[in-house]
């Protein structure tokens, strides 16, 4: 018998949600939030790896811009910059 996975909503861990920090399980949107509500949100995919220098995330900046780049044709601002996304997401592996 296999171990049931852990909740999504169960996690140690931080998150980086509305330019802070915060804690996993504190992290919570309304249930009216726009990209909930109506599916229609920008989204890219980042993996991370461990090097021998530590974890290394996978074209960073490449990600970070094809995110912009959705963001723009879904016309809708990210209240970030592209250096404050990237920084975040460094922070959140370390």
């Amino acid at each position: 018998m296999s171990a049931i996975p852990p909740s999504m909503s169960d996690r140690d861990g931080k998150i980086w949600m509305d330019g802070q920090m915060v804690e996993w399980r504190d992290a919570k949107i309304h249930v009216l939030t726009h990209t909930l509500h109506y599916g229609c949100g920008a989204f890219e995919g980042v993996r991370a790896y461990n090097g021998a220098n530590g974890t290394a995330i996978f074209r960073l900046e490449e990600h970070t811009e094809r995110l912009f780049n959705s963001a723009k044709i879904l016309r809708m601002t990210i209240p970030f910059t592209k250096e404050q996304v990237n920084e975040a997401q460094k922070a959140v592996i370390r």
